[in-house]
Formats: C-alpha cells, sequence, structure tokens
C-alpha cells in the first residue's frame, strides 16, 4: 500500500478489530461494508472469530483484500448451525448485494423448466420459470428458453398433453386448432376421458424421469395392436408418437446414456478471464448447455472462483444428485453437504478419471475454452468501438454505463417511457426500467420525455448526488432530434446537474442525410457517421433496443387495460372471487344488475361479500 493509504487501512484494521472482540468460537457468515454502508464482501466462515481475525494480519493478505480492508469501516456478522449452511446464507447474500470483493455470477437470469401441474383434473405442460410455488413437477433445469420450447412442443405430439390455460380450458365447447394437428388430446370437449388422460399424464413423468425406453416399448406394442386389429387410424397416431420420442432423443447432441440425473462443469482461463461451461443431463437426456463468465475474479485461485461459482449457480437451481467437475475441490465436502437438502438426497461432487464421464468433462473443458475465446474476440472488438464511441462523442474516458431513452404510445393512450441501460460488455437487463406517464399529455412527446428525464435525474440527485453508486450515466441517448433534446437540457439544468452528456439520435431516412442517422449535440452540432461504421451499427443496436423494450412494455400495460374489468373497482374483490362472480353470471354487466338474493346464491360468494358486491353497484339501496 502507498504512504497515503495508510490512514484508510489503519481504520479499515480498527473496525475490524472492534468486530473481533465480539465475535463467538462459531460458524457464519460475515459482510463488511465501507462508510456509506454498501457491501464490499461477503464471506463465511467455520470459526469466525479466527476468520475475520485474518484480515488484521495486511501483511500476509494480497493486494485485493489490502485495498477492501483500507475501505471496511464496519462489519454485520450472522451466526449460523454448521458450516454448510453458511456457505448456502453467503451465495444469497452474494446475489442479493453484489459485493465489489466477491466472485460473481453475473448471468443471474433464471433457468426454466418443464412444469407439470398437479391441480387439475387434466393437468396442463407448460414452461415456468421462477419461483416453484404451484403444485406439480418440475423438469429441468433447461438451459435456455429454446431448448424447453422445442421439448414441449415434441411431447405434445408424444403424449397429447394440453398446454392452454384453465381458464381457456373451461371456456371450449369445441377443440382447437392444436387437436386438429394432433398435438392435445382435447380433454376440454371429452374426447379423452380422466383415467385415459392421467395414462398419458404417467407415460410423461416416465419419459421425463429418465424411462423413455419403456414409454417407446409401450407404444410400439400399441401400435402394433393397432395394426393387427386394422385399426389403421390409431396405428398412424401412435406412429407419430414414436417420431415424437425418437426426436427428442436425436436432439440430444451429449451421448449421456446410463448417467441419469448430472449437472456438468468444466472451468477455462485465459487473459485474466474466467469462462464456467454447464452441462445439464436429466434422465440421461442432455437438456443443454451454457457458458458463464464470473465477474471480480482477479486474485483468486481457480478452485476457489469455482467454489464460490457452484455455491451461487445452485441457489436457486435444484441441484442434480451428480455433479461432475473438472479439478478437484478442496470445499467440495462442504458443497455437497449444503446442496443436500435442496437436492432430496444425498449429492456426489466427483472428478470423473475415465469412461463416457471423463469423456463429458473433456467435452464440456473443450466447449469452455471455445467459449471464452469467443468472449475475448468480442470483447477485443467491442473494446475498439467503445474507444472509438469515445472518441466520436467526446467524451472524457471509455463509458461505463450508457442509459438509452424512447417513448411508446398509440394515439395517446397507455403511453410510457422506458430506460435501457448498456455497457462495454452488453445490455445491463436487470437495470431496465419504465416510467408510467403521470403528468404530460400523452400526446406530447416533449412533456412525456422531460417527465421521464425529471423522475429518474431528481431521484438520482436525491439518493445520490455525489455519483458514488455507479449509477449514474457516461452517455445518455435520447431517441429524437433537436426537440427531445432541449427538453431533455431543460430538465438536467433545472435540477442543477453538470457534465451529463446529452446526444439524440434522429432515426433516417426522413430525419438523416443520405438515410444515416444524425447525432444532435447539447451545443447545437450535428454529426454522422459511414453507413459501414461498425460505431453506426451499434449505435442502432442500442436505440432499436430501447424502442423494442418501450413497445413490449407499452403492449404490457396495453394488454392490462383491456384485460381490466369493472369487478376490479369493488373493495375486497379478489381474482377468486372475482372468478367466482365472472363464471356464474357471465359478464360484469350482469353482475351489475344482479340482485342481492342472485349475488348470494353464487357459488364461493358470501353474504357479507355479496353486500359489499350489491352496495357498491346500489349505494343508494
Amino acid at each position: 500500500m502507498r504512504g497515503s493509504d495508510q490512514p484508510d487501512i489503519e481504520a479499515g484494521i480498527a473496525a475490524i478489530r472492534e468486530t473481533v472482540r465480539t465475535l463467538p468460537a462459531k460458524s457464519g457468515v460475515y459482510r463488511m461494508q465501507d462508510a456509506r454502508g454498501d457491501v464490499l464482501y461477503v464471506g463465511k466462515a467455520r470459526v469466525l472469530r479466527n476468520r475475520v481475525a485474518n484480515y488484521t494480519q495486511v501483511e500476509r493478505l494480497p493486494l485485493r483484500l489490502k485495498r477492501m480492508v483500507s475501505q471496511t469501516r464496519s462489519m454485520t456478522i450472522v451466526t449460523t448451525n454448521s458450516e454448510a449452511e453458511a456457505l448456502l446464507l453467503e451465495a444469497q447474500l452474494i446475489k442479493r448485494f453484489r459485493p465489489p470483493y466477491n466472485v460473481l455470477l453475473r448471468d443471474d437470469k433464471s433457468f426454466p423448466f418443464i412444469l407439470l401441474r398437479a391441480d387439475h383434473a387434466f393437468p396442463r405442460i407448460m414452461k415456468h420459470r421462477g419461483a416453484r410455488k404451484a403444485r406439480g413437477d418440475y423438469y429441468g433445469p433447461f438451459a435456455s428458453a429454446g431448448s424447453v420450447n422445442t421439448t414441449i412442443n415434441a411431447l405434445q405430439k408424444l403424449f397429447l398433453l394440453r398446454s392452454c390455460t384453465d381458464s381457456f380450458f373451461a371456456r371450449r365447447d369445441r377443440p382447437c386448432l392444436l387437436y386438429q394437428i394432433k398435438r392435445c388430446s382435447a380433454p376440454c370437449v371429452g374426447r379423452i376421458d380422466e383415467a385415459d388422460y392421467a395414462e398419458l399424464v404417467g407415460e410423461a413423468k416416465d419419459f421425463l424421469g429418465g424411462r423413455s425406453s419403456a414409454v417407446q416399448r409401450k407404444i410400439e406394442a400399441q401400435m402394433a395392436g393397432a395394426a393387427e386389429a386394422l385399426d389403421f387410424e390409431r396405428a398412424a397416431m401412435l406412429r407419430d408418437r414414436l417420431r415424437a420420442a425418437t426426436f427428442i432423443q436425436g436432439s440430444q447432441a451429449i451421448n449421456a446414456g446410463g448417467l441419469g440425473d448430472a449437472d456438468i462443469f468444466a472451468m477455462a482461463t485465459k487473459a485474466g478471464q474466467v469462462a464456467v461451461q454447464a452441462f445439464f443431463i436429466r434422465g440421461g437426456q442432455n437438456w443443454g448447455h451454457r457458458a458463464f463468465f464470473p465477474a471480480h475474479t482477479e486474485g483468486l485461485t481457480e478452485d476457489e472462483v469455482l467454489t464460490s461459482f457452484l455455491g451461487q449457480f445452485y441457489e436457486e437451481v435444484p441441484p442434480a444428485r451428480c455433479i461432475l467437475v473438472d479439478r478437484v475441490l478442496p470445499e467440495a465436502a462442504l458443497l455437497a453437504e449444503a446442496f443436500r437438502a435442496s437436492a432430496g438426497g444425498k449429492v456426489e461432487i466427483a472428478v470423473p478419471r475415465r469412461g463416457d464421464r471423463r469423456r463429458l468433462i473433456l467435452q464440456a473443458a473443450r466447449n469452455a475454452v471455445e467459449a471464452l475465446d469467443r468472449r475475448l474476440a468480442e470483447s477485443s472488438t467491442q473494446a475498439k468501438i467503445m474507444r472509438e464511441v469515445t472518441e466520436f462523442f467526446e467524451l472524457p474516458e471509455v463509458p461505463q454505463r450508457i442509459e438509452i431513452y424512447d417513448n411508446s404510445h398509440i394515439q395517446g393512450v397507455n403511453a410510457l417511457g422506458a430506460m435501457v441501460v448498456a455497457g462495454p460488455e452488453g445490455f445491463r437487463k436487470g437495470q431496465y426500467r419504465k416510467f408510467n406517464i403521470k403528468t404530460a399529455r400523452s400526446d406530447d412527446d416533449l412533456g412525456m420525455m422531460r417527465e421521464v428525464m425529471a423522475r429518474r435525474f431528481g431521484r438520482a440527485m436525491a439518493e445520490d448526488p455525489d455519483r458514488e453508486s455507479g449509477t449514474w450515466p457516461d452517455l445518455v441517448l435520447i431517441d429524437g432530434g433537436k426537440g427531445q433534446l432541449g427538453a431533455v437540457k431543460e430538465v438536467v439544468e433545472e435540477l442543477g446537474i453538470e457534465s451529463l452528456p446529452l446526444i439524440g439520435v434522429a432515426k433516417g431516412p426522413h430525419h438523416g442525410r443520405d438515410g444515416r442517422e444524425v447525432f444532435h449535440f447539447p451545443d447545437g452540432r450535428e454529426k454522422v457517421l459511414p453507413v459501414n461504421s461498425s460505431v453506426l451499427f451499434y449505435l442502432q443496436r442500442l436505440r432499436d433496443e430501447a424502442h423494442r423494450f418501450a413497445i413490449g412494455a407499452h403492449r404490457d400495460k396495453r394488454s392490462r387495460a383491456i384485460t381490466a374489468s369493472p369487478l376490479d373497482e369493488i373493495p375486497g374483490i379478489g381474482p377468486a372471487r372475482k372468478r367466482a362472480l365472472l363464471l356464474h353470471f357471465g359478464t360484469a354487466s350482469k353482475v351489475r344488475a344482479a340482485s342481492l338474493d342472485d349475488l348470494q346464491r353464487a357459488p364461493g360468494i358470501s353474504a357479507a361479500v355479496a353486500q359489499s358486491v350489491y352496495d357498491f353497484y346500489h349505494p343508494n339501496g
């Protein structure tokens, strides 16, 4: 450490020593915080007192941890019953606080699952993300939404299970198109009874659970029996189901037969960056693969990076009972113990040395190297583009955060503003924001832009006037020309904000020379880029992403408005009671016209609720 940093590190050591004085000899999790209270680091310990005390031995710490100690001003301690419990809590807190000194799993998108619901006489098959609250059987994770959609389409052909919502199911009086194209058995209109449908559901569970061969043999026998009975229509239907089964199995690019359920991880490092390649095997079938690129890995060993990665990866995703890795992890036993509860049994973390498992690890390792090479090549190109963006917009340094704004409405209805965020590493979708227009007229584009910017930067000035949180943009792009840019400039000046680079992007062909975008600067200057400029393509992608997000958010808002019901305005009427009233009376207007006696006879509606509905529509009795 430099001499000028000595007072800071002494203050950090003092804060840590003060905490050590009160620490028990128990396992737990500690958080290091700076002067603002922001979390710098989350760590676990088998013995808290010993682990935290190590940070006071600064001469033994690497430079990265010395910097952390110099910023530390307070600590928060949580004791746990075991080190395994501490590991799980550590992963949760890292995901929550995203500290700058922890390894971070940057790809925090939830994984898709296939859900076979169990809350209906005719269970529905569907794609699912997020918390697993619905009753039913979950199969996954799948590496991408595309792999789930492809599998569900094939499973519909194979087992003819419905995918429609319960409300759509209840309203049918004739089969829908899926029945016509042989992707549903039409239980909604009685084309299959509950027992036969339950048999299809059981076969689907067997197939997804890894017993696909038995399912295929059963269908083959049924097809042969139908052919012998000269029931050629049924034989043709069973033949199509067999083809669907063959398609699913043929789409498995990895030979994982006999492996059962397993997750496979291999890591590659190069030029200071890390890639972790994951394969997901369920029931001997490959359910996809994905590469991850953890952040904040500087100064850590590869074992430490992979251990931290696995802890965070399985914070939400249920672990397979078999986890194969490409290196020996010192904390493998601790990880296995921590994962035991969520896996529903013993978890094995192993490094295969021979056979099919070893070949899978080597294949994952090759994929990790290739993914990292692609990432580095893209980073090199992206770095060049970012330098050119810096020069073109005359910025003091390469922008780490770019915000792009757009508005969306249709004839002044359901207006909103949208903010998209990008950085050198790409779009940061978790930081996108939408602004429902509250005060500006929906047909006033300039007024809407003023409102959006006033709310965005008014809040920023109130919460972080010193721009220390990393959420202030280094470049603001506004979808529009001089008028929109002028409106934004007025708002920024009124808020007293200085040194905020603002650029208006006017779209071609009508607004740009030769069909090219014109970039408007606050001082009135205009610039254009060559048609084949990589910087132009990059800026167009930013603008198009903002437009896409704004249109998508507007559609969602419009859909909610379309499906809104007058019953939503009645106090104390939630979704279940609203559904009961609509199912009984048919329309909201008939609910309004119903007598008190009629309301009380509606299933699921108590006398008190009926009185509340009646009084709402008849305030004068």
